[in-house]
């Protein structure tokens, strides 16, 4: 391979070249959900090419962090640093050209939120992200609300703005990532714990956790295509064909629960990489014209309607429970004056300062008895 083509090799790992392209496709589906009658296609290239920067620069800047790291892994020691073909500096000059570069589209081309939320994903992938993969499990929900944002910022481009029906699409991303990553941390277990990652996987040795995690997701990622007809951008056939395609992705959860393996995890891992293409394809092809007349009342109200009345009448009756409870406790803490700890503490300071001369005077004169007092007690006094 010559030199030029080694180094775009390079830069294209640097990249994460795939993992790239696939947030700028949820982009692009935040972008098409959010436009109106028509696309304004130049517009969307130009969001599409900013938001590529704005990856590229996070997935360098994570490399850049984790060298070391990659180093011990099967599935990264040949990656641009861990092998030695470029150097941090080298690194970090791509990750500043390309950030730059992305956001300065992001800002000129489409708008300051759009530019706003792709510098503040940067800097939660690789300021918060990537060090927490090394602290805590907890990690992947965070990676999570990272993948969650891309789509924010194609309907931001869009439309100028975000309500109620961007957070549908964020939801999506976000629930669809854990049964994605999960599956993926349970087949790299052993890459994953030479490498020094925390992952759920290395804190469960049957699966089960892993494998129940995946599920739960999977069920909570169902209702979202109802969700995008009930917020107005999308017609009736997108919510079943999202139900079908949620309904595979949980029948491979249930599969890698029942049974947790290699085998199981790694076809949970390619069904959900068909799911998110075919959904966002499915969005593409029964998108309405977004006329953003669906804020967040509208679309609970919505919501709510689609509830049984016996089971509204229910809830509401556990509500009314609930803060009748609460209102009871309340009464009860001011009758015995109970007092929040930070007043009992401003108390217990008041009570054991240090008093001042005058402070201490004033209290003897009020403790000793006056003459008139002295002469009374006299009498009694004898008499004993």
């Amino acid at each position: 391979m010559s030199g030029i083509k080694r180094l775009l090799h390079d830069y294209k790992q640097l990249s994460k070249f795939k993992l790239s392209s696939l947030v700028v496709l949820t982009a692009s589906a935040g972008f098409v959900a959010a436009s109106g009658e028509h696309i304004d296609h130049a517009k969307l290239g130009w969001t599409c090419l900013g938001t590529l920067g704005a990856a590229a620069c996070a997935n360098t800047l994570n490399q850049v962090y984790e060298v070391a790291n990659d180093r011990l892994m099967n599935r990264t020691c040949n990656r641009p640093l861990p092998a030695g073909r470029l150097g941090r500096m080298h690194a970090l000059a791509f990750a500043a050209v390309c950030g730059a570069s992305g956001l300065w589209i992001l800002n000129e081309k489409a708008n300051g939120l759009t530019a706003g939320l792709g510098a503040a994903n940067i800097l939660l992938y690789a300021a918060i992200y990537t060090p927490l993969k090394q602290m805590t499990i907890a990690n992947t929900w965070v990676g999570a609300v990272v993948g969650a944002i891309p789509p924010l910022m194609g309907w931001a481009s869009a439309a100028g703005e975000l309500d109620a029906g961007s957070a549908v699409l964020a939801a999506a991303l976000f629930f669809w990532q854990m049964p994605h990553f999960l599956a993926l941390a349970w087949m790299c277990k052993a890459d994953y714990t030479a490498g020094g990652f925390r992952m759920l996987s290395m804190v469960d040795a049957t699966g089960r956790r892993t494998a129940l995690a995946a599920l739960r997701h999977s069920l909570y990622i169902a209702p979202i295509g109802l969700l995008a007809v009930l917020a107005g951008f999308a017609s009736e056939p997108f919510a079943w064909e999202a139900a079908a395609l949620s309904a595979c992705l949980v029948y491979g959860s249930v599969q890698f629960a029942r049974a947790p393996s290699q085998a199981s995890a790694r076809k949970l891992f390619k069904g959900s990489l068909l799911y998110l293409p075919l959904l966002l394809a499915a969005l593409g092809l029964h998108r309405l014209p977004n006329q953003h007349n669906v804020d967040w009342d509208t679309l609970s109200g919505r919501v709510l309607d689609l509830v049984p009345a016996e089971a509204r009448l229910q809830l509401g009756r556990a509500c009314a429970v609930l803060e009748g409870a609460a209102a009871q406790v309340s009464d009860r803490l001011v009758e015995n004056n109970i007092k929040c700890p930070s007043k009992a503490y401003g108390d217990s300071e008041e009570l054991h300062a240090p008093r001042s001369g005058q402070q201490q005077g004033q209290e003897q004169q009020l403790q000793a008895p006056s003459a008139e007092e002295e002469e009374q007690q006299q009498p009694s006094r004898a008499a004993r």
